[in-house]
């Protein structure tokens, strides 16, 4: 997980309001629910330390009732929300945090590595595409331009053959249509799968006629239609089976690399490479209970286990925060990937696949 899209948080000192709030709005009461959960929140930060001022912009967001969506990630520093996140299912809890460095890895668990793909409904007409990159997701149609009969009518007489032929040809050229522009998302977009679904005469056209890069990238799912009025559940399905098999596949190629390094293990190696820009891909178990702490600085590379070690490097006033707030800030800071993993052979659940 590449986590530029969070670096801005850090662009700005702390202290920080880290809020995790429960959004959905029942149909009983849905003017206040909302309002009552933030209260709670809002009082955990108050008696924190948290000012006014900070709190004010986040219920100001929370609140509004134009905003939707089942859980809203939110950060506010200096008086204004320098960060908001909408999370599409419920948060795992509700969090309310007044701390030096933004708490992100929550929100960043719950994300889960975003794969870039491609959703493709194919027909003979031609074809809906969905390109999902970054947490966006933009939609594009291919349509036929042709003149040619689209259908295999039966009918005909002597001409039938000839329709039927004409047919197929427009089916073959609508095909092509589609295979290019799929093969110029997969390249402009850096989509790592494919998911290729709709009439099947029409798949098998389409595959044919894809390049072998992009061929190795598709999986075929057997639910999803152009139709008017098609139900897309099944095919969302399938489309969420894909991506989580080729996260899986990514895991577990990044434990095999773990397992023969270079590689740090264990707080202290870990933080040790972070500092020396030497960690490539940081591996964390999500341990929402863990109470692990590090003393940080104001750089993204100022952590260790150590106080002596940031007075040595002429840090002033080291603060204690916890252990992974500090590893993502030197994560996103060094320019460095982020993969949660379900376990990890270290005493302290964080290790790294190094660079060198």
């Amino acid at each position: 997980m590449r986590l530029d899209f969070i670096r801005p948080l850090y662009d700005r000192p702390g202290p920080y309001a880290s809020v995790y709030l429960d959004t959905e709005r029942s149909e009983q009461g849905q003017a206040d629910v909302v309002q009552r959960r933030w209260a709670m929140l809002r009082e955990r930060l108050t008696e924190a330390g948290a000012p006014t001022d900070v709190l004010d912009p986040i219920g100001g967001l929370v609140l509004d009732p134009r905003v939707v969506a089942p859980g809203r990630a939110v950060f506010a520093a200096g008086g204004e929300v320098v960060f908001a996140h909408p999370l599409h299912v419920q948060p795992r809890r509700q969090t309310a945090r007044w701390s030096p460095l933004p708490h992100v890895v929550p929100l960043l668990a719950q994300r889960g590595e975003p794969v870039p793909h491609l959703e493709v409904l194919a027909d003979h007409a031609g074809a809906d595409l969905v390109i999902a990159r970054n947490g966006a997701r933009r939609e594009l149609t291919v349509e036929s331009t042709t003149d040619y009969p689209m259908q295999k009518t039966g009918k005909g007489g002597w001409s039938q053959t000839r329709y039927d032929r004409d047919a197929e040809e427009t089916w073959r050229r609508n095909a092509v249509a589609v295979a290019e522009v799929v093969d110029r998302e997969v390249h402009d977009s850096g989509a790592e799968i494919v998911v290729l679904a709709g009439d099947p005469k029409s798949r098998g056209l389409v595959m044919e006629r894809l390049s072998k890069d992009t061929a190795r990238k598709v999986t075929v799912a057997e639910h999803g239609s152009r139709a008017a009025g098609a139900d897309r559940r099944n095919f969302e399905a399938d489309v969420d089976r894909a991506c989580e098999a080729w996260a899986e596949r990514c895991r577990a190629e990044l434990l095999d690399a773990y397992a023969t390094g270079p590689y740090a293990t264990g707080l202290q190696e870990t933080a040790r490479a972070l500092r020396d820009a030497r960690v490539r891909t940081l591996l964390l178990h999500d341990d929402p209970s863990s109470t692990a702490t590090v003393w940080v600085g104001p750089e993204p590379t100022h952590l260790s286990t150590d106080r002596a070690d940031l007075l040595d490097w002429g840090v002033a006033e080291p603060f204690e925060e916890r252990a992974d707030s500090a590893l993502a800030r030197a994560v996103a800071g060094t320019d460095a990937d982020l993969w949660f993993v379900d376990h990890l052979p270290s005493p302290d659940g964080v290790g790294a696949v190094l660079r060198f």
